[in-house]
């Protein structure tokens, strides 16, 4: 911009490029300025977002709602496979489904890369479900072959909550089935018994991909592996209280984490467990006035680093302590993807492991609508092994430092998003910058040449 100022004045023109240079130079400096700008009306944002929450959990009316994506796309699925919008890679999505509906969506898949679509269905909170009220996500081919998928649904804890499924389409040398590269269709079907609530359920959907491995890895499982449960982590307990949706997480570490949870109400945390590392989880509510039983008043879940189920356990709550604990889980390995058992299969990746607790709606009624005392154990078991051959980036599935940093923290997977974003436009700021000084060192020293 300044080059060219200069060239159309043809006279000052030393003056006017130092000014335009500086200008130029003023405004990248900027950049960074704007972005901490950005950062802090995005967190004044949700300060006062927190604090709306907090005045409705104060007065005792109602929870936070599910927090979407802020970065999801809005679609539309389609009625027919044929009409059905492509999703992109690494993108998230939102959509709504009716009472019974299905709708269709497009993956263009090549032979090099797994795939994994997930699903959260978010009813509205306080309405009525049934034991087998929930969704199927499935990956299909262009002959309706299912390629893989999930069902989840609400069980022995019934009562409105978020729901988590994924499908998945894996390359596999030794199958013929859902093999070729081209059109598949991600299909969503819900199923509501006539006395559940109708209203319609939000969607969040994301489609993530694995790459394949250079070359083909063990597939047998070890026979012999450790499925006792290890001694409560050390160091006390530390208060982190769980975020309002998968996109917000908060991380967590091994340690014993206290927070509270109203009825009604679902945390979502994240922990990173590594190539052959082992996760225990558990959960106890604490005592309180003691009243009548309420069963499954407490639902702990367990979702993969694709948003894939692996577990899910639920507690009876009688105003005396309470606990569960999900079931022993095999290390994390990729062989592991080779079982037919739901929670083997999902121990299949490195990444972030996602745990949910929901505290059913009826404890208010009984206890009244208040928060009662949480507390989750989390061990993560063994050193992390060798990371297996891929043949590019694994992406998500994977364990960085970063990711043991924000463990460590407590930060959640809208602070990592958002660092990544300020981190982008420093940079791209900086070399903006540098650029253009580069540039104005030259021409003074060109002018000052002729000048000679």
């Amino acid at each position: 911009m300044g080059t060219q100022a200069g060239r159309r004045t043809g006279i000052g023109r030393r003056t006017g490029a130092l000014v335009a240079a500086a200008a130029a130079v003023g405004a990248v400096t900027a950049l960074p300025a704007q972005a901490v700008a950005a950062r802090d009306r995005a967190g004044e944002a949700m300060g006062t977002a927190t604090r709306a929450g907090g005045a409705l959990r104060a007065g005792g009316t109602s929870v936070p709602p599910y927090a979407f994506d802020g970065s999801a796309q809005r679609i539309q699925g389609a009625a027919s496979s044929l009409d059905a919008k492509p999703l992109k890679t690494g993108q998230t999505y939102r959509d709504t489904l009716k009472r019974n509906g299905k709708v269709y969506y497009r993956v263009d898949l090549d032979t090099k890369r797994n795939t994994y679509v997930s699903v959260v269905a978010v009813p509205k909170p306080g309405g009525k479900v049934e034991y087998g009220d929930g969704f199927k996500v499935s990956i299909q081919d262009n002959s309706g072959t299912d390629c893989g998928y999930q069902e989840a649904n609400f069980g022995s804890g019934q009562y409105a909550r978020p729901l988590v499924a994924y499908a998945r389409r894996t390359v596999d040398p030794d199958t013929s089935s859902c093999q070729k590269q081209g059109a598949y269709y991600v299909l969503v079907e819900r199923e509501s018994a006539a006395a559940s609530t109708p209203d319609d359920w939000e969607l969040e959907l994301r489609y993530v991909t694995e790459p394949l491995l250079k070359q083909a890895g063990p597939t047998a499982l070890p026979e012999a592996w450790a499925s006792a449960t290890p001694a409560p982590p050390a160091g006390g307990q530390q208060k982190r209280q769980g975020g309002d949706g998968f996109h917000g997480a908060v991380s967590l570490r091994e340690g014993e984490w206290r927070a509270d949870i109203r009825p009604g109400q679902t945390l979502f945390y994240r922990v990173p467990v590594d190539w052959g590392q082992q996760l225990f989880a558990s959960a106890e509510l604490g005592s309180g006035t003691e009243g009548d039983l309420v069963s499954n008043a407490l639902t702990l879940s367990l979702d993969n680093p694709a948003l894939g189920f692996v577990d899910m356990n639920t507690v009876s709550y009688d105003g005396k302590p309470a606990t569960l604990a999900l079931d022993p889980l095999r290390p994390v390995a990729h062989e592991n993807r080779t079982s037919y058992q739901e929670a083997t299969s999902g121990m299949r990746f490195a990444g972030w492991y996602y745990l949910t607790a929901t505290l059913s709606p009826d404890i208010a009624a009984e206890y009244g609508d208040k928060p009662v005392p949480l507390t989750l154990r989390v061990n993560v078991e063994g050193s992390p092994k060798t990371a297996p051959a891929y043949d590019a980036d694994p992406g998500v599935f994977s364990v960085t430092a970063d990711d043991r940093e924000a463990a460590a923290n407590g930060a959640t997977g809208a602070d990592a998003t958002t660092n990544g974003t300020m981190q982008v436009v420093a940079a791209a700021g900086i070399g903006t910058g540098t650029v253009l000084l580069l540039g104005l060192g030259a021409w003074t020293l060109l002018a000052r040449r002729r000048a000679a």
